[in-house]
């Protein structure tokens, strides 16, 4: 089971912005994500289905694939 690592912008924006979102959740997005992609920044996106939400959660991380940045119900993804 890996670590959760986040940023500061994550603890004290992201989660206080979407109290809905769970940190196993982004842990699941990681770990078995659906789909998963390279920024031009260097940053990874990784999108999982939550039932609970009905959508595909898109959980951004730092270059290090494991360091949690942004996460949000992705509305225009496309599986």
């Amino acid at each position: 089971m890996t670590e959760l690592f986040m940023t500061e912008y994550f603890r004290n924006d992201v989660l206080l912005k979407r109290p809905y979102i769970r940190l196993e959740w982004c842990r699941m997005a990681i770990e078995q994500p659906y789909r998963r992609e390279l920024q031009d920044d260097g940053r990874f996106r990784h999108w999982v289905f939550i039932q609970e939400l009905d959508k595909y959660l898109r959980v951004v991380t730092l270059e290090d694939g494991i360091t949690l940045h942004n996460a949000f119900p992705d509305r225009r993804f496309k599986p």
